[in-house]
């Protein structure tokens, strides 16, 4: 084969698989879009779900305003697009699993898919516990705080900015399994090692709940209690994938260790 030919051969699965990424990046676009079409009549309703954790809390005959001429339509609009976003999630991973699970061992696909659902199921919950839970409190408290002959009038674009981060960051806070797991997997980290570390752990989620939430001991408690039973079952989950130690590694400092093939168990 000459050298024209090879690149030819070379050139021709980079191709197919750019065809067939453009492919499953327009299925996950038709989904969101069909769902945020369906979803539009219901934007204002969406909107004020939303609202309502800090409606409930605001003082009487007060009501959140719109700065901007075009926001009272376009907030809900945008909100809307984000819930579309949530729930094309399921189609999301499945065209990105459908992608990549060619190109991966058995022992990998294993792992992978049950993180992909684990870490969705995670961020999902920690979107519900933010709302449910995180919310109410914190809007108390900012309406109990402010000033007498203040009143309380917030935009629908910051408030709809502020809890999207909220949501954002409780989601991604709640990855902590899954993140242990990870690392324990990859070897960058031993269980042993982060059980050892635990102190150092909890003082970190304070930390970080602390950033998260309004300076009150409750709300950070609610966070930084959650963050703490999900590392300990990232560790308890993670022992099924530490790595495996090959014979003689006591004697050799340098083995390269191997996942474990769960599909031998």
């Amino acid at each position: 084969m000459n050298s024209d030919d090879s690149k030819t051969g070379t050139e021709q699965p980079f191709i197919s698989h750019l065809i067939e990424l453009r492919s499953r990046i327009l299925v996950v676009v038709l989904w969101v879009s069909l769902v945020f079409l369906g979803l539009m009549y219901f934007a204002n309703d969406i909107y004020t779900y939303l609202a309502t954790p800090l409606l409930k809390h605001m003082p009487a005959n007060s009501q959140m305003v719109a700065i901007d001429v075009a926001t009272p339509f376009t907030t809900p609009l945008k909100l809307t697009f984000v819930v579309a976003l949530f729930v094309a999630v399921p189609v999301v991973l499945y065209e990105f699993w459908a992608f990549i699970a060619p190109g991966l061992y058995r022992h990998e696909r294993r792992l992978i898919l049950p993180l992909l659902v684990a870490s969705t199921a995670l961020f999902y919950m920690g979107a519900a516990f933010a709302y449910f839970v995180v919310f109410p409190l914190i809007f108390q408290f900012l309406t109990a705080t402010a000033p007498v002959g203040v009143a309380m009038m917030t935009d629908i674009a910051k408030y709809f900015d502020f809890v999207l981060t909220l949501f954002v960051a409780f989601g991604a806070a709640f990855q902590v399994p899954v993140l242990t797991i990870v690392l324990v997997w990859m070897g960058v980290v031993t269980r042993q090692t982060l059980a050892e570390q635990r102190p150092y752990v909890i003082v970190g989620v304070f930390v970080i709940a602390m950033f998260l939430t309004p300076p009150d001991a409750l709300s950070q408690l609610l966070l930084a209690l959650p963050m703490c039973l999900l590392f300990e079952l990232g560790l308890l989950c993670a022992r099924f994938w530490e790595p495996k130690v090959n014979p003689g590694a006591e004697n050799n400092s340098n083995t390269i260790a191997h996942p474990i093939d769960l599909s031998d168990q």
